[in-house]
């Protein structure tokens, strides 16, 4: 019998997954993480911690699984939480959720679970894991779960191949209806149990109020820019290489203050990210107003008005090397390789065809269509049919 450690999160999936698993005849324990200490910045009542592992407990009681709590709130702060600090001073826009999943739950509670001999782990996300063998040897897939409207893929796109030689993804064939069935039929107590909003593991929190703790409000200023300015409509220049092309789809716009009019007062241009629209408090506009860069230097938020201002939209991004990410590692493109794919900037973006273009330097992903609020920190994930080939963070 193979051991399976499931990371019981308090939540419907995973119960349902650890359901699964006992029934595919493994021998299942139940872990559930505790990442999070202080309660001054989460919202009291949406979902506290405590709730959750009693939940987790019952769930394991109910399926008659050993069950125990891990602390990881040290490694979650060292790993998750000073790193999202540290991007949104640089005015960078982290994805707390691609990171749980690479460095705590596929990496510090992976190791946890093979300290007490199990064979694999296993979460409650929306996807599979596929097996193909090549040159005599075996690599992992980590392919779109069968719910489209729950594939949770994206928030994986981080994994390695050795990560997912030890990963189970029981409910990654099922629908979210037929898991709440299934949880239903069982009694558990997760079965009608709202999803969690928020951060990995915290429950809802408030961000603005999470972020104080560590970057200082300071007061700037909002900036409109009207979709008409000249920077908008500015000659593109003649390049010589694709690369040179490509870098300048790819940059931020030199905005400046005179190019808008101030319109409003913010409480610090790192709290604030592209494509945002709530919380900036400037009212009288005919459309809403969007984020279409932040200066963290100067503190000035510049904004336009509507989801089709001009501001918003990019045809491509770029990849440092070093943050570049193959979960098929076989498929690494070389310099001056490219290769058609299709991708996403965000978590349930529909799929966008664009073109990987490999560099010295790094790599370049250049949509067919412009793509609103590409923003660095986020990550970008590749995709050939339901397979995620891999991602980068975006620069």
């Amino acid at each position: 019998m193979k051991r399976v450690v499931v990371g019981l999160s308090g939540g419907v999936d995973s119960s349902v997954a650890a359901y699964l698993l006992q029934e595919q005849g493994y021998e299942v324990i139940g872990l559930f993480m505790k990442n999070w200490h202080d309660d001054s910045v989460t919202i009291s009542n949406e979902c506290p911690w405590l709730e959750d592992s009693n939940d987790a407990l019952l769930v394991a009681e109910k399926l008659g699984i050993p069950f125990q709590t891990v602390d990881l709130s040290e490694e979650y702060k060292e790993k998750i939480v000073d790193y999202m600090f540290k991007e949104y001073e640089q005015g960078r826009t982290p994805n707390p959720d691609v990171l749980c999943n690479r460095e705590i739950k596929f990496d510090v509670f992976l190791k946890i679970a093979l300290s007490l001999g199990a064979d694999y782990v296993a979460t409650g996300h929306y996807c599979r894991k596929g097996t193909l063998e090549k040159d005599g040897k075996e690599i992992y897939q980590l392919l779109a779960g069968k719910d489209g409207n729950k594939d949770q893929s994206y928030f994986l796109c981080q994994l390695s191949q050795d990560q997912l030689s030890k990963a189970l993804f029981p409910i990654g064939e099922l629908t979210k209806p037929q898991v709440r069935e299934i949880a239903a039929k069982l009694d558990l107590i997760t079965a009608e149990k709202k999803d969690s909003q928020g951060l990995c593991f915290i429950g809802k929190v408030r961000l603005p109020e999470f972020l104080q703790q560590q970057l200082q409000p300071k007061e700037g200023i909002i900036i409109e820019v009207p979709e008409e300015a000249s920077i908008f409509n500015q000659e593109v220049p003649n390049f010589s290489s694709e690369e040179d092309t490509f870098a300048y789809e790819s940059r931020n716009r030199d905005y400046s203050n005179e190019i808008g009019k101030t319109v409003g007062k913010h409480q610090g241009a790192h709290y604030f990210t592209k494509g945002q629209r709530k919380g900036l408090n400037v009212g009288g506009t005919k459309e809403g107003l969007y984020v279409i860069e932040t200066d963290v230097e100067k503190n000035i938020i510049y904004t336009g008005q509507g989801a089709n201002h001009p501001g918003l939209f990019k045809k491509a991004l770029f990849i440092k090397n070093n943050e570049i990410h193959w979960i098929r590692e076989d498929l690494a493109l070389q310099p001056n390789e490219k290769k058609e794919v299709m991708a996403r900037i965000r978590y349930r973006q529909p799929l966008q065809k664009a073109t990987l273009h490999q560099f010295e330097n790094g790599m370049y992903v250049v949509f067919e269509e412009p793509q609103s609020a590409i923003t660095e920190g986020q990550f970008v994930a590749w995709h050939h049919d339901d397979e995620v080939l891999g991602s980068g963070v975006i620069s």
